[in-house]
């Protein structure tokens, strides 16, 4: 509301999954709302998954998106940190229309964003925009989780969706780390 008042007219928000997982890619993503926002919207982390999923749904009908994933390998090779940045920055530029103000969750801008823009920590909270690109990073993380859990079952993926839980914690005491971790 802060931006559209000072003149944004097009507000995009950016959020990522992933940076804190022991396996897995970081999922980036960037939403722009134009008219009607979905109801409900909240940090991804306060939501069910049912709702995630549902919120997930409105979000791709009701809202320009834009997602881009930093793979396990891109991580290895840039850091965590730069490779999210890289999405956030690639994830903006995806979108199909600029945007004229972005905001971040976070405390950090990337580089490169094609208009004026402002980290707020914890924004996933405050910015439906921020919490519509939360829950499209973080079901597409998921879905993405499930899949590696169907080609390494042993690593119990679909369920802990690569944090380092117990079980997973001692999959790769027993299997060692796989092309994932």
């Amino acid at each position: 509301k802060r931006a559209r008042r000072q003149g944004a007219r097009l507000v995009a928000g950016v959020d990522e999954a992933g940076r804190g997982p022991l396996a897995g890619p970081v999922v980036v993503a960037a939403v722009l709302f134009e008219g009607r926002v979905p109801k409900g919207l909240d940090d991804s982390k306060r939501l069910t998954a049912a709702d995630r999923e549902r919120l997930f749904a409105l979000i791709l009908e009701k809202g320009l998106v834009s997602v881009v994933v930093a793979s396990r390998a891109r991580v290895d090779r840039m850091n965590i940190l730069r490779a999210s940045l890289w999405g956030m920055s690639r994830a903006v530029a995806g979108l199909p229309l600029r945007p004229d103000h972005v905001l971040v969750d976070g405390n950090m801008l990337p580089p490169g964003l094609p208009c004026p823009a402002e980290a707020i920590i914890g924004g996933d909270g405050p910015s439906v925009s921020i919490a519509a690109a939360s829950i499209i990073a973080k079901v597409t993380r998921d879905r993405l989780m499930t899949a590696v859990g169907r080609a390494y079952p042993d690593y119990g993926f679909a369920d802990h969706k690569g944090y380092a839980t117990a079980a997973h914690s001692a999959a790769i005491t027993t299997h060692g780390p796989c092309i994932h971790h």
